[in-house]
């Protein structure tokens, strides 16, 4: 067995409801090596941080050849398996999603999110081209024979303030999870989802575990993990908490 593939199904068995795996996002190889050292059981990039990084804006304007080498040095900096956000796929059409995947597993990724909003406008695409979009990277994947874990993120819930998400929200939501299901995604990712109970049906209902991402408004990680989800991204909040930090050291010692 490969050691990418030996990791990669270490990667999937930590997705369990009740008990989640927690993400302290990574950007580089050095924040790789600390939150390791901190004791994470898996490493995933988050692409607002990694993007800002490199002095670019969130949304696939970093170039992806830039986003793969990060990626490469990540995988090289621990022994831990790593997922890479690759936003939207970098491309409108399935193969070009494919040949993202690809990429990312030529550089150690044992798995990555796939969002179903456009980049440019962040409007949903539809069902349906979504689908054929995780299909293709599916193949991709099985292809190379690595049991890559596709995080298929949905942006339902980015689509109207937190205060109006409701049970029709949630339908929403689980058409999507149920199409992205039988296209072969793992796992649903549902950023943007902080209210408890509408978490809780939603976790109940899905075909997949699932992934919430840590906002100011998110309920306790003993919480999330009593309601059935299986996975809780820190998103962009470690690289701006270590940003703030650097700031303030720096004021304090230049002034």
């Amino acid at each position: 067995m490969s050691d990418q593939r030996r990791k990669a199904e270490q990667f999937r068995i930590l997705h369990v409801a009740g008990r989640p795996l927690v993400l302290f996002n990574v950007w580089d190889a050095g924040s790789a090596k600390a939150v390791a050292a901190g004791g994470a059981r898996a490493l995933a990039t988050g692409s607002w941080s990694v993007a800002h990084a490199f002095g670019f804006d969130d949304g696939e304007r970093l170039p992806l050849a830039l986003a793969i080498d990060n990626l490469r040095r990540i995988v090289g900096a621990s022994d831990l398996p790593v997922t890479i956000d690759l936003e939207a796929g970098y491309g409108d059409s399935p193969a070009a999603v494919g040949e993202s995947v690809r990429l990312a597993l030529e550089a150690g990724a044992v798995g990555c999110n796939l969002e179903d909003s456009f980049p440019a406008d962040a409007t949903l695409r539809t069902i349906d081209e979504q689908a054929a979009r995780i299909r293709q990277a599916r193949q991709v994947a099985d292809a190379a024979a690595v049991p890559f874990f596709i995080n298929a993120r949905t942006d339902v819930f980015f689509q109207q303030p937190p205060a109006e998400h409701d049970t029709t929200t949630i339908a929403t939501a689980l058409e999507r999870a149920q199409a992205y299901a039988q296209a072969g995604a793992d796992g649903l990712f549902a950023p943007g989802l902080s209210n408890l109970a509408l978490i809780a049906r939603l976790a109940e209902a899905s075909p997949l575990p699932l992934n919430i991402m840590v906002d100011d408004t998110t309920p306790p990680l003993p919480a999330l993990a009593g309601h059935g989800v299986a996975r809780v991204s820190h998103g962009p909040r470690p690289y701006l908490l270590a940003m703030k930090a650097l700031e303030d050291a720096a004021r304090a010692a230049l002034f």
